[in-house]
């Protein structure tokens, strides 16, 4: 019986490393063809029929790009970094149920790799635990301008995880859960979270915006400078790394978000349950990409004056409101 636990397990966690690298990437084709869609422009078109396999062309220049390496770098922590930021992407992954149970071959299917009673708590660790890869990428490059982009990028997510947390407390208050599977639960008997809690939707949301390097808080590499930031002394599939966490993010973040506020994978009048939260984290997805087309960037003291003078008192608020509200 063991034997098999741990064979699934591994099984499972494969199939999501798998399937999220290989989605991080499709992403970065989808956005770029949505954006030139609402600018219009073309977006790729040259590499394979609708430039489909501009994706293989991107991999191959990651692949065979110089892995260059500064100088004065502190070189073991230069290589780790990048590896940081991918695997905290994946390992908060773990407890995040996907998918509600299926059979197959008369073998139930449990889309989780760790059912754990404190799944929100662990995602939102682990994943917090991610700014040590791009904190550590600047301050070990020996480059002025990375070691800026580093303790950006240490305000910033730190800041947001401030709000991120508060915003969840009052879900977590009226279901009286840490578990994601609890939550979506809860949901399945009475209304979307969303309609109990609007404040706290929107403040994750934008949260999410910020922890996961989105536009208009794109400010951890800022690609509308000249310089990239905590990235600026990076290349080839280092940088890579990067970005592909950067997309799992993306993705972790629009299945909480579905998961805890957007009646997760129960089923949608006549859409199945699987298919309904594929349907909300697409949409998200979408939504994400139609703000960065949207929005101008904004500066770094508007992002703070945003978090602790507006989003963190609000936060606040809603907190003691539904205290009221429970106890009453």
């Amino acid at each position: 019986m063991e034997t098999s636990i741990i064979i699934e397990t591994v099984i499972k966690a494969v199939i999501i490393l798998a399937v999220f690298s290989a989605l991080a990437g499709f992403t970065t084709y989808i956005e770029r063809k949505v954006l030139a869609w609402m600018q219009r422009r073309l977006g790729p078109t040259n590499v394979g029929p609708y430039g489909l396999l501009q994706l293989a062309a991107d991999g191959i220049k990651l692949f065979t790009k110089e892995d260059f390496i500064p100088q004065n770098a502190a070189k073991p922590i230069f290589m780790i970094a990048p590896i940081i930021t991918a695997a905290t992407a994946f390992i908060a992954m773990t407890a995040i149920p996907f998918f509600p149970e299926f059979e197959l071959f008369g073998y139930t299917v449990r889309p989780i790799v760790a059912d754990v009673n404190v799944g929100i708590l662990f995602v939102m660790g682990v994943a917090s635990i991610g700014l040590y890869g791009p904190l550590l990428a600047g301050m070990s490059s020996a480059n002025k301008w990375g070691l800026l982009g580093g303790a950006r990028t240490a305000i910033q997510l730190l800041s947001y995880e401030v709000v991120s947390g508060l915003a969840l407390l009052p879900p977590l208050m009226i279901v009286g859960s840490l578990s994601l599977i609890d939550l979506n639960n809860y949901q399945l008997d009475n209304y979307w979270m969303v309609v109990y809690q609007p404040v706290a939707f929107v403040l994750f949301v934008i949260a999410g915006f910020a922890e996961t390097n989105r536009t208009p808080f794109d400010l951890l590499e800022h690609e509308a400078e000249l310089v990239a930031g905590y990235a600026t002394e990076y290349s080839g599939m280092r940088w890579g790394m990067f970005f592909i966490g950067e997309y799992a993010n993306l993705f972790t973040i629009c299945f909480l978000i579905s998961l805890v506020f957007l009646g997760g994978f129960n089923d949608l009048w006549f859409i199945p349950g699987g298919l309904a939260i594929v349907l909300k984290v697409m949409s998200l997805i979408f939504f994400f990409l139609w703000t960065r087309a949207s929005w101008p960037h904004i500066r770094p003291d508007q992002l703070m004056w945003l978090c602790w003078k507006i989003l963190m008192p609000l936060a606040v608020i809603n907190i003691l409101i539904t205290g009221f509200v429970m106890m009453f």
